[in-house]
């Protein structure tokens, strides 16, 4: 038996399923991820001789594979907000972003180097990999379908989409400053050690955290200018109105041209991608093409999904939490239960979200695919002492998310949704 071809059968199956089983699991304390990941892990414990799936082993592989599932998941969330952009709309969004995501690399870090025993640099790419909220796994807490309501979405919904929207790239500054601390090996009591310090923390802030995240956001900005113009160009040909012949596929080259382009100029092509489809998205808000791009881009994240997750499965079962010790899976189960909601909880003080929707905010922060790929980029980029528990304590708290975040998101979501039923413009957003 040929393993291409059994390959081949494996992701028709999974790909039937993913259309299936979305209507088959609505309304049901079980999520699309943990159907697919617990497919991954049977399939691949049967003696299929597959290969191995294991990141560590094919770590160039597992980057390109994981960064196209969060370029594709990002503009699909980015042309689903209905909300405008503005200080006070957005005010959950900046507080998870400017205040909980670094509050949680932080604590993660520390937790990772003081009790984990990683070295300072795998213990700080641990924390800006676990930081984020996913794109990729958070569907059944993100807002529904593109509306013409510009207020139709509620705050949770809301909040969760756009954080894992913009967090992906702006935890990329913390992965190059591991990167860079994994090269250098600056040392404080080294001579010079603390005028090489400054200098690299200078260039850290100059390149890494101002320079490439600017450049991301303009490149989204200006792709998303360009593209809405000539999606929506008034002339009296109907030819150059792209957006009235409603091509899904003119999805894959939103995504891939401001991922590319923003790339090309040292830029985050993370933060391009989401900004350019939140810029698109406001060109002209209420034509129906926002909806056929949403829906392509969609069935597409849904199938590398599938992939993704059965691989996962496999890797899971090929021995990647074998390398974990029991410190390393603390940290893991204090990140998801108290680091992360506490520090969003915090955040999110003062906002305009509700209590209640302050406390499913900050619980729900999925960690998946994104973790994924930064480890695999930084890995790829320089050596990390201790990678394989590193790999090992990722997988494990992706794991966990998966299934605890995804047996509590529906009957949370209903419990939030019946407490706000007086609201009709929230129950115009309710769909997940």
């Amino acid at each position: 038996m040929e393993s291409a071809d059994l390959a081949y059968a494996i992701v028709g199956v999974g790909a039937l399923l993913a259309g299936v089983l979305p209507r088959l699991l609505e309304g049901r304390p079980l999520s699309l991820p943990i159907a697919f990941l617990g497919l991954g892990m049977l399939v691949f414990a049967l003696p299929l001789d597959l290969g191995s799936p294991l990141p560590t082993e094919h770590p160039e592989v597992t980057t390109r594979l994981t960064e196209v599932g969060v370029i594709v998941a990002l503009i699909g969330a980015g042309l689903k907000l209905d909300r405008p952009v503005g200080w006070r709309r957005w005010s959950v969004t900046w507080r998870l972003l400017l205040i909980a995501m670094p509050l949680t690399i932080a604590l993660s870090a520390l937790l990772g180097w003081w009790w984990a025993g990683l070295v300072p640099a795998s213990a700080l790419l641990l924390g800006a990999a676990l930081a984020p909220t996913d794109p990729v796994l958070a569907a059944d807490v993100q807002v529904g379908e593109p509306t013409d309501e510009e207020d139709s979405e509620d705050e949770v919904r809301f909040g969760l989409t756009s954080e894992a929207g913009l967090n992906d790239g702006l935890a990329f500054p913390f992965v190059y400053g591991a990167i860079a601390l994994a090269g250098a090996g600056v040392a404080a009591d080294a001579p010079s050690g603390w005028a090489a310090l400054a200098d690299w923390l200078w260039r850290w802030v100059a390149l890494d955290v101002l320079w490439r995240v600017v450049i991301g956001v303009a490149v989204g900005l200006a792709v998303g200018w360009l593209l809405g113009k000539l999606f929506f160009y008034r002339s009296r040909s109907d030819t150059l109105r792209l957006a009235d012949h409603a091509e899904g596929f003119l999805a894959l080259a939103i995504t891939f041209l401001a991922y590319g382009a923003a790339e090309l100029v040292q830029g985050y092509g993370f933060l391009a991608v989401f900004v350019c489809a939140v810029s698109i998205r406001a060109s002209e808000r209420s034509h129906g093409s926002h909806q056929v791009l949403h829906d392509f881009a969609e069935q597409i994240e849904r199938l590398l999904t599938v992939m993704l997750l059965l691989l996962f499965g496999g890797a899971v079962i090929d021995g990647l939490l074998a390398p974990l010790t029991w410190q390393a899976a603390l940290v893991g189960v204090v990140l998801v239960f108290v680091l992360r909601p506490l520090a969003a909880w915090a955040s999110l003080r003062g906002s305009t979200a509700k209590p209640r929707e302050r406390w499913v905010i900050a619980f729900f922060g999925i960690r998946g695919i994104g973790s994924l790929y930064y480890v695999a980029y930084a890995v790829t980029h320089a050596e990390f002492p201790g990678t394989d528990l590193l790999w090992a304590t990722v997988g494990f708290v992706v794991l966990l998310s998966v299934v605890v975040h995804g047996v509590a998101a529906t009957p949370v979501m209903q419990w939030l949704d019946r407490t706000r039923e007086g609201n009709p413009a929230v129950a115009a957003g309710k769909s997940a």
